[in-house]
């Protein structure tokens, strides 16, 4: 059988039979694919940890051990491989464990011969499948959670990027610093996708979400027995997280006794769980976050000064949203894409008086806030754009007066808003919204037609 396809594969013959590896060989070779053989077990094992291997076909019964129990390292050391059994005997118990154990297909030697070379392209065709569906979730996370999910190109994001790209390459700690809401998760989930260790774990804890018995077995886990509830052994996020990368947010809210227990790790990459004895070796890189002011709060004593020096080899200092004002608009056709995907379909856009009354507010709250701002425009507004209107009312007039002549602090402007609210709660029923405001509906369509509401 010759294919149109020019299918390019290594296949693994593990075959004690010289004759029939041989045979096995010679065929596979004139379809132009690439084999390696081996003769026993311990021999696979070792091509099969250098060598990218496709499909392996495998005889059941070998010198050095039972190939259907092998299957389930084949898949270890090459996890989108297929197996092919082959067996001289026909065993229907050797078949149905085979396949359970993770085979592709079983055949008999000498009767199935007809059968090889179909049954070959099918798993490789399964294979390639299943790389390619890889490949798509490898390039999908990245995209979500690399550089590309930080979103802006002013100068001051900018920089931050570029300084985490360059951190990411290393396995050195990182010290991200910044107001709540800046996205400090956010960018150490990048610098994550960016690394070496991109296809480990990355675990977050936020320091600040625990008390601090609670926290100390949350990240060096325990032993069975160790205090009251501890029914048995937990592994921490720091031996979870082992080869991988663990994100601390909030480092500023641990206690000194755990910054020495961290700084331990740090500096001999071992630890002891609580209520436990034995020394644990891990591998992983941190990342910690804080919004305080770690040098303030070394000199009040409240934070280790050998920890800081120890996790700011590479200290990168995120910016506020008011400090990067033009990223704003582009932030803001980001969460309106986001939010309008499954709901608020009926919002297509922004006016351009909203998106200059968004670039113009402080964002003490940063993109957090900016997010929150704009589910709640889409949640009150009615029309196909938001506008100035659907903002919360400290907004609509910041830094601003209405029409020239209403103040934030005028008695009209309130009046104009509370029965804007009350109309959008309403849905633009007048005889509703009039008995809400306790008016007439002859008063509610003059102030309608003063505030111009319509």
């Amino acid at each position: 059988m010759t294919t149109t396809n020019h299918i390019i594969a290594q296949i693994l013959i593990i075959e004690d039979e010289t004759d029939v590896r041989q045979l096995l060989k010679r065929v596979l070779s004139l379809e132009g694919f690439s084999v390696l053989e081996a003769e026993n077990l311990k021999t696979a094992t070792k091509v099969l940890e250098r060598e990218n291997i496709d499909v392996v076909l495998c005889d059941v019964k070998l010198p050095d051990g039972n190939g259907v129990e092998f299957i389930p390292g084949i898949k270890v050391k090459n996890p989108y491989a297929e197996v092919i059994m082959l067996t001289a005997y026909g065993n229907i118990p050797d078949s149905v464990q085979s396949i359970k154990n993770g085979a592709f297909d079983y055949l008999t030697k000498a009767n199935d011969n007809q059968r090889i070379l179909p049954l070959l392209y099918r798993a490789l065709e399964k294979v390639k499948l299943e790389k390619r569906v890889a490949q798509l979730e490898k390039e999908a996370i990245e995209r979500y959670a690399g550089f590309d999910s930080i979103i802006g190109n002013s100068l001051a994001i900018s920089q931050a990027k570029t300084l985490a790209r360059q951190a990411a390459a290393t396995d050195a700690p990182i010290l991200l610093l910044g107001e709540t809401g800046t996205g400090k998760e956010i960018f150490a989930q990048a610098i994550h996708s960016a690394s070496k260790r991109k296809t480990q774990t990355f675990l977050g804890l936020n320091c600040s979400a625990f008390s601090k018995e609670l926290l100390e077995s949350e990240l060096f886990g325990h032993k069975a027995g160790a205090f009251t509830g501890a029914a048995k052994d937990k592994k921490g996020l720091i031996e979870e997280a082992d080869n991988g990368t663990l994100f601390l947010d909030e480092i500023g809210e641990m206690t000194m006794d755990l910054q020495a227990k961290l700084l331990r790790v740090l500096e001999t990459s071992e630890f002891i769980k609580v209520g436990d004895t034995r020394q644990i070796r891990v591998n992983i890189r941190v990342i910690a976050a804080t919004n305080r002011n770690i040098k303030q709060e070394i000199s009040q004593g409240k934070f280790r000064e050998d920890l800081y020096y120890r996790l700011n080899l590479v200290t990168i200092n995120l910016p506020p949203l008011r400090d990067r004002q033009e990223d704003i608009p582009q932030l803001a056709d980001f969460f309106l894409k986001k939010l309008t995907r499954d709901a608020y379909q009926h919002v297509k856009g922004m006016t351009p008086a909203y998106i200059e009354k968004l670039r113009s507010n402080e964002w003490r709250g940063n993109i957090r806030e900016l997010r929150n701002v704009m589910e709640r425009s889409l949640i009150v507004c009615q029309s196909s754009e938001l506008n100035v209107d659907n903002l919360p009312v400290e907004m609509q007039y910041h830094g601003a007066a209405h029409d020239g002549a209403i103040s934030a602090f005028d008695l009209a402007s309130i009046e104009r808003l509370h029965i804007q609210r009350v109309l959008h709660y309403t849905k633009q029923n007048k005889t509703q919204a009039a008995r809400l405001l306790n008016i007439s509906q002859a008063t509610l369509y003059r102030k309608i037609d003063e505030y111009r509401l319509d």
